[in-house]
């Protein structure tokens, strides 16, 4: 739970060596904005897949909470296929200069 709902401090904590995993993730991510982000440095904010998966429940998923119906997962997944595809299916975009 703590990784869906980006709570670094609680992962840190949770590991088995804070320290450690907290000068890690500093070491990726050094401004002090991003100790706070809602991704982290494996996947950048448009791949993170915690950060996919909760755009998805907050599109599709019902108003009460309750879980989504695998009809409201594929509808998301089909969504995510047609923006990847209108950007030409590459995985790593072009650098702008």
């Amino acid at each position: 739970q703590a990784r869906f709902d980006f709570r670094w401090e609680d992962q840190f904590n949770l590991s088995l060596d804070p320290e450690t995993a907290r000068s890690f993730h500093d070491e990726t991510l050094p401004a002090e904005p991003a100790k706070t982000a809602h991704f982290c440095s494996m996947c950048g904010p448009k791949f993170c897949s915690m950060r996919i998966s909760r755009d998805i429940s907050e599109r599709f998923g019902a108003e009460d909470g309750t879980e989504l119906s695998q009809e409201a997962i594929a509808a998301g997944m089909m969504e995510k296929s047609r923006e990847f595809a209108a950007s030409g299916n590459r995985v790593y975009l072009p650098l702008a200069e």
